[in-house]
């Protein structure tokens, strides 16, 4: 390890579980040390032996895209098998009321910085406004800095040119490749120097042999790998043998949807294996999770939810999430409102990573340390609210969509309004198509982004003007409005909405989230030709 660490305990204001701050110094420090300080070392190393048996864990997280909550056997899917997601799901702490974001582009924003898309600029999945604001400090560099080795695999989605580059995002180590089959892979190493790996085979087949690389490549240091997959978002293919199974009982798209989640279970076997026979499964914390709700899949098997990808129903952003460390977790299920803003300071909290106190001000999440190690139900940030909200707009009409697919949570409620907004020139043309889409499943059509004939139900449009109050442990499939009989409720969960809208926006608006789109303008290009790195500037860009 490139790296001597030192620990100081200090006391967690909330829980009162005493956790290690981690203080990092290079090695081959040059600077003399005193007698007291190098005491100072040797007790911090007996306390971190101590809190840690020696060691650090090393983290995989896994982040699909485009599975939903329900594409996994053991949440009762019909068709699919996935013996080894079957068996990371038991062996695991599993948050079962789990949110994300209702697309992409903002989940990965919200989990990689601990703060809620809109505080980072993301507000779409195109250019520029999926571009993670430049000043926001990210998950891998912290991690870095407490003497981690960084990789990333696969999808970023938050923006490739220049600094905002995942190389330059604090990981020490990318791999990106997006074609389906025979993949050129693009790979960044510590020298930064581009390499180009010709493959064969399926693209998360090579990622997976990637991962595997990485990990020996890490020797004794802690790693921290992010997983990212394409799959199973379109375009819809996966190798035959996984899509067989599944042909002439669905249509030949749903058929390669589940073919893709099939062939991701067969690379979670292989991986958990691989550390099993490498004797790294004891010491090696694994995370499963997906990035938004179902989509070639909705018609299905959704769990008894109502909602997909790009809905604010409860289908659109409840996720899997499965957190196992053999032999200090024990298997349960935990039912507390978490999200993927609690990522962050759970991860720095379980690795001893130091966030400094200026960005720790700026997290919206919580660590959920006390909930993997709790033996049973604690009380947790019981009054917690969780803001989502669809965006997408057209640039420039955010104002306009305050309320046009909106939500909020506290507990087992959603406080939603699933609705197009109010102003006749977000059409088409400018790229308003979530509001078009809800305006004609309004006028009564059957059919949506997602679903042949289901729209009334997963697209479902409230009533003009005012909220509905859902109960989504009772009733997942949003069914049953009980704003009228608990008015206290719903105006109170309205408030922190509103409050919260008139906080984020000013952030939203001058990081980036009103920025035009590419597509609108005809400038630049939605999604890049290249992974291409350029240096970071030598000088930060000025924060806003």
């Amino acid at each position: 390890m490139n790296w001597a660490a030192c620990v100081s305990v200090h006391l967690d204001q909330t829980d009162n579980h005493s956790r290690p701050a981690l203080i990092i110094f290079p090695k081959g420090q040059t600077r003399p040390m005193k007698p007291i300080g190098c005491c100072f070392l040797v007790l911090c190393s007996l306390i971190c032996n101590t809190l840690y048996g020696g060691q650090r864990p090393n983290i995989v997280f896994i982040l699909t895209d485009d599975q939903g909550y329900g594409d996994l056997a053991r949440h009762g899917h019909p068709l699919l098998k996935t013996p080894h997601t079957n068996r990371l799901h038991g062996e695991s702490v599993r948050f079962d009321n789990f949110y994300v974001s209702p697309s992409c582009s903002p989940t990965r924003a919200a989990l990689l910085t601990g703060m809620h898309e809109f505080r980072n600029g993301v507000t779409h999945t195109r250019a520029p406004r999926e571009h993670l604001w430049k000043e926001a400090t990210l998950l891998p560099e912290l991690l870095r800095n407490a003497g981690y080795k960084t990789g990333m695999i696969g999808k970023w989605h938050l923006g490739w040119d220049g600094a905002y580059h995942p190389h330059q995002r604090g990981f020490d180590w990318t791999v990106q490749g997006a074609t389906h089959f025979d993949p050129t892979l693009v790979i960044y190493d510590e020298d930064d120097n581009q390499r180009r790996l010709q493959t064969k085979g399926f693209r998360e087949d090579r990622y997976f042999d990637q991962a595997m690389s990485f990990i020996k490549a890490a020797g004794d240091q802690p790693f921290f790998l992010y997983l990212s997959t394409y799959s199973p978002h379109a375009p819809l293919r996966a190798p035959e043998e996984y899509v067989a199974p599944f042909r002439g009982k669905v249509t030949d798209d749903e058929a390669s949807y589940l073919g893709m989640i099939a062939n991701i279970d067969h690379n979670v076997g292989r991986l958990l294996d691989f550390l099993e026979d490498n004797l790294l499964d004891h010491n090696t914390i694994v995370i499963f999770m997906n990035d938004n709700g179902v989509t070639a899949g909705l018609d299905l098997y959704n769990a008894n939810m109502r909602g997909s990808k790009c809905t604010i129903w409860e289908g659109g952003s409840r996720a899997m999430s499965f957190w196992r460390w053999p032999g200090k977790w024990k298997p349960k299920q935990v039912d507390a409102l978490t999200a993927h803003l609690d990522v962050l300071p759970t991860l720095c909290e379980l690795a001893g990573a130091e966030i400094p106190p200026a960005i720790a001000d700026q997290l919206e999440g919580f660590s959920m340390v006390p909930l993997l190690e709790a033996e049973g139900t604690i009380a947790w940030h019981e009054n917690r609210f969780l803001f989502h909200h669809v965006a997408r707009w057209p640039s420039g009409m955010a104002a306009q969509h305050r309320y046009a697919m909106a939500g909020v949570r506290q507990g087992d409620y959603l406080l939603v309004r699933s609705r197009p907004c109010d102003d006749p020139a977000c059409t088409t043309k400018v790229l308003g198509m979530q509001c078009q889409t809800l305006r004609r499943v309004e006028k009564g059509s059957a059919a949506a982004n997602y679903t042949r004939q289901n729209a009334q139900f997963h697209w479902g449009v409230t009533p003009p003007n005012r909220w509905v109050l859902i109960d989504t442990k009772a009733d997942p499939g949003c069914r049953t409005d009980l704003a009228a009989s608990k008015p206290e409720r719903v105006s109170a969960m309205a408030a922190a909405y509103d409050t919260w809208w008139d906080d984020v926006y000013p952030v939203m608006v001058a990081r980036g989230g009103e920025s035009p789109l590419h597509e609108a303008t005809g400038q630049g290009r939605s999604t890049p030709s290249s992974t291409s790195l350029q240096r970071r500037p030598t000088q930060a860009a000025p924060r806003d």
